[in-house]
């Protein structure tokens, strides 16, 4: 550890650091040199060195003997990204804490931006909105983005229920430090640990700001990226969401969140079960029956809010388990978008469409396997 802050910062930056030699002083330099000129002291970088087998540690070691601010923490084994956070969070001194991730950066103006709302609003939560970043530098706008526009001044989420609905990350909040110990809330080992960390910051906060600007550049396609690698790992979402729905049980009788919840957990599991990039051909039978098994589990008793369209078929199919009509129907759809041209797009893993009216249980497809149903 170096570079001990004097007095506390308002915002501490945790960067967890693996294999991001080609892309590490980018994320550092553009939080660093972003800060206002006179407003050195209100931010801290702690990056934490998951025991990197590249040049990490040495650059990292380097980089905070030259810059004060900045702060390191080097692990003897690898931990993995959550628990790497936790190391990070365990050191930060700062009154807000922003988990940003060592292969993304921010784009110029961030720091100030959000310095400034976090003075204003003094929010439990700040969240922000960002941009997906190709390898070839083509940027999108994620599909959840809208759904931050238009809230004013501080809110709750039952005021704007449509922010559960947005991208499910650490990186997009910036967290009071005493709510997150409030809430009791650490990151879990294993994969998709955003899971039963992002959605019950908004749950339990009083005080949601939004501040609706490009806050953060997430970086696509990167090579030993989750979202690009083919892994039994990504069965680690299901017990993830078992974290969630377990602290909820306890923290919530909100049906109408759980319903919500539920179509969130549904939709991101058939994103990770319908993509190539992240799921063996090998493996996809057996992560949809788990699918079809945390469906029956959690279903809530007085229905939820199934999207329309294909998204809806794709429920129904796993309410009854139908592994080989899903196949079948993802054969065709990716058929139909191959005749038009299109290249399949891999949806934002929240974002959905539009919900329908709620579909109660009852009307939920049976178990018995038929011509359209049959099970894989």
């Amino acid at each position: 550890m170096v570079n001990q802050p004097a007095h506390p910062p308002l915002l501490s930056v945790v960067v967890p650091v693996h294999r991001v030699e080609s892309y590490l002083h980018q994320c550092l330099d553009s939080v660093r040199t972003d800060v206002p000129a006179g407003d050195e002291a209100a931010v801290e970088i702690v990056a934490v060195d998951d025991a990197s087998p590249d040049r990490c540690g040495e650059l990292l070691r380097a980089y905070a003997a030259a810059h004060p601010g900045v702060r390191t923490v080097h692990l003897t084994r690898n931990v993995g990204l959550g628990p790497a956070r936790n190391a990070g969070l365990d050191v930060a001194t700062g009154t807000y804490v922003w988990f940003v991730d060592s292969d993304d950066w921010l784009p110029p103006g961030t720091v100030p931006a959000v310095l400034d709302r976090l003075r204003a609003h003094r929010p439990d939560v700040l969240l922000l909105d960002h941009l997906r970043v190709r390898e070839d530098g083509g940027r999108e706008v994620d599909a959840s983005s809208p759904l931050l526009r238009g809230v004013p001044g501080v809110v709750r989420l039952a005021d704007r229920p449509q922010l559960l609905r947005v991208q499910h990350t650490a990186w997009n909040k910036v967290v009071r430090r005493a709510f997150l110990d409030e809430l009791g809330l650490r990151f879990h080992a294993g994969w998709y640990e955003d899971i039963p960390f992002s959605h019950p910051l908004l749950i339990g906060a009083e005080r949601i700001s939004v501040l609706d600007r490009v806050c953060y550049l997430y970086r696509q396609g990167r090579q030993g990226a989750i979202t690009s690698t083919r892994s039994g790992r990504h069965f680690d979402a299901f017990d993830q969401y078992e974290r969630l729905f377990d602290w909820v049980a306890r923290r919530s009788s909100d049906d109408r969140l759980r319903a919500d919840l539920f179509a969130l957990m549904v939709g991101h599991l058939l994103v990770v079960v319908g993509n190539d990039h992240r799921m063996d051909p090998r493996l996809r039978r057996a992560f949809f029956h788990r699918v079809a098994r945390h469906y029956r589990r959690y279903l809530p008793v007085g229905g939820y809010p199934r999207p329309a369209g294909a998204a809806g078929l794709k429920h129904r199919l796993v309410a009854g388990d139908a592994y080989l009509a899903y196949t079948l129907l993802r054969t065709a759809h990716r058929a139909a978008g191959r005749l038009r041209g299109a290249r399949p797009v891999e949806p934002a893993a929240t974002a959905t469409a539009t919900p329908a009216a709620p579909v109660p249980a009852a009307d939920l497809p049976s178990d018995q396997p038929t011509a359209l149903t049959g099970r894989g």
